[in-house]
C-alpha cells in the first residue's frame, strides 16, 4: 500500500471509530437512566404503598381507642337524630378512620387537611379544611390517593349504590350510605361545597364525599362519590350493624 493510500485510510476509519464511542457511551448512559427509572418505579409503585400502609397502620394503633363492648343479642340502637359533632382540630391531626365493608372493613386514618407532604403521602386520608366535620350539617369532604403512599381509596370504582362508608371518631360512629358516583376535572372544586355542586345553597343534611384521581395512574380528572348520613351510634354502645357486613376474605383485594 503507498503512504497516500495509508493516510487515506486512516483519515477515513478516524470518524467511524469516533462515532462507534460515541454511540457506546450514549447506549451505556441509556442503560443507566434505564435502570433508574426502574428503580424509581419500583419505589413509586411499590415500596411507598408498603412504607405508607406501615405508618397508616401504625397511626390507627396509636390512637389508642378502646375497642365497643359486648351488645346485647338485640344488637345497639342506631340513631338518626341530629348526630354529635366534633371540633375541627389543628393540622395534621388525625381525628377519625374510615372503614369501608366493601373493601373488607380494615380502618384508615383520617387527618386534618389535605396538604400532599405530610397528609395525603404521609397519613393517607385527608379532610379538607373549611368542610363539614362527621356527622355535620354540610359536606365532610375528604380526599386520598388511588396509588401509591398507602393507596386508601384504591377500589374506589368498586363503590355502588347503598354501600355503606363507617366514619368512627373516638367517642361516636357514623353510617355514611353512597349515593351517586362521578367523574369531574380537576377544576369541579364545587364537588365539596356545602350542597355539592349547588354553590351558595343552604345545606339541610348531612352528606360525605370523597375525592381521588381518576384514572388509575393519571390525574387528569377526579373520581367522586357522594354519600348521606343514614344514622349514628355512640362507640359505648357497640358497633354499627354496617360492619356486619365485613367480609374478611375481601380485606386488601
Amino acid at each position: 500500500m503507498t503512504r497516500a493510500a495509508h493516510r487515506s485510510t486512516t483519515r477515513s476509519t478516524a470518524p467511524l471509530a469516533a462515532r462507534a464511542t460515541v454511540i457506546g457511551a450514549l447506549g451505556e448512559l441509556l442503560l443507566t437512566l434505564g435502570v433508574l427509572l426502574g428503580l424509581f418505579l419500583v419505589w413509586q409503585l411499590w415500596w411507598t404503598d408498603v412504607e405508607g400502609q406501615r405508618v397508616q397502620a401504625q397511626v390507627v394503633e396509636d390512637l389508642g381507642w378502646a375497642g365497643p363492648p359486648p351488645t346485647e343479642d338485640a344488637g345497639p340502637v342506631e340513631r338518626t337524630d341530629p348526630a354529635p359533632v366534633m371540633d375541627v382540630p389543628a393540622h395534621g391531626v388525625t381525628f377519625a378512620t374510615l372503614q369501608v365493608p366493601r373493601w373488607g372493613g380494615e380502618p384508615s386514618p383520617i387527618s386534618q387537611g389535605t396538604t400532599k407532604r405530610d397528609i395525603l403521602d404521609r397519613l393517607g386520608i385527608g379532610h379538607y379544611d373549611g368542610t363539614a366535620m362527621p356527622g355535620g350539617i354540610g359536606n365532610f369532604a375528604v380526599a386520598g390517593h388511588r396509588t401509591t403512599y398507602g393507596k386508601p381509596f384504591n377500589r374506589v370504582e368498586e363503590l355502588q349504590i347503598g354501600d355503606a362508608l363507617v366514619v368512627r371518631t373516638e367517642s361516636t360512629w357514623y353510617v355514611y350510605r353512597v349515593t351517586s358516583t362521578e367523574v369531574v376535572p380537576p377544576s369541579a372544586v364545587e364537588v365539596i361545597d356545602p350542597v355539592p355542586e349547588a354553590p351558595g345553597a343552604v345545606p339541610t343534611v348531612a352528606q360525605m364525599t370523597m375525592t381521588t384521581c381518576h384514572p388509575l395512574f393519571s390525574a387528569r380528572e377526579r373520581f367522586i362519590v357522594h354519600s348521606q348520613l343514614e344514622s349514628w351510634l355512640p362507640v359505648s354502645e357497640g358497633t354499627p350493624t354496617a360492619l356486619d357486613a365485613v367480609d374478611p376474605s375481601e380485606d386488601g383485594a
